[in-house]
């Protein structure tokens, strides 16, 4: 079950630098796993997240739609709050150790609010994602206050709000998509919905 639609995707996902809108439904393909599934515009599946056993492994991949690693996320066992996310598909323990992160990932909370966000760090650029509005919405902002992605409880065509395990995912700026669910990602396992 790969598509929904019909169309074929145009160029594949993780070459993707335009605004696209993603439906991001927090629940993984196999049955009886743990993960989340990505579709495009057109209702192809473009990235999944799966993790068969548990919820907040330490190990986590995110595949594109060929099951193709895009990068591994893991996380820091003596760092409090802290994910270190590598590119590619080796996650072997000695690699992750002598490799440099694609990007890190630290959790921190809002005193006013209580509401967990997180700081990114990828070479000189940093980003946040905040917990907006709903239970399940959030966007991700970048150091200069430009919202790069902005995600929302999706509603169907007809108005129908869709259950909290169904967002909208809307991707703004011009940055790597893979990138950003590799963002959602880290995230998901932050708030405990991966």
């Amino acid at each position: 079950m790969a598509k929904v639609y019909p169309q074929e995707p145009t160029s594949p996902p993780y070459s993707s630098f335009g605004p696209e809108t993603y439906t991001l439904w927090m629940k993984s393909l196999v049955c009886h796993s743990n993960g989340c599934t990505v579709y495009d515009s057109n209702g192809a599946v473009v990235y999944r997240v799966d993790n068969y056993d548990t919820k907040g492994r330490r190990h986590v991949n995110l595949f594109d739609l060929r099951g193709r690693v895009l990068c591994t996320i893991h996380k820091k066992l003596l760092a409090f709050g802290r994910w270190d996310v590598y590119r590619g598909n080796d996650n072997s323990n000695r690699k992750i150790q002598t490799q440099k992160p694609w990007f890190q990932v630290k959790r921190c909370y809002k005193m006013i609010t209580g509401k967990v966000t997180c700081q990114i760090t990828k070479e000189c650029q940093k980003y946040c994602i905040e917990k907006t509005g709903s239970k399940t919405a959030f966007r991700i902002v970048g150091i200069d206050g430009d919202i790069v992605a902005d995600a929302k409880q999706k509603h169907s065509s007809s108005g129908v709000v869709l259950g909290n395990d169904v967002l909208t995912l809307d991707v703004l700026g011009c940055i790597d998509h893979s990138l950003i669910m590799a963002f959602v990602t880290v995230f998901g396992l932050i708030c405990g919905r991966l």
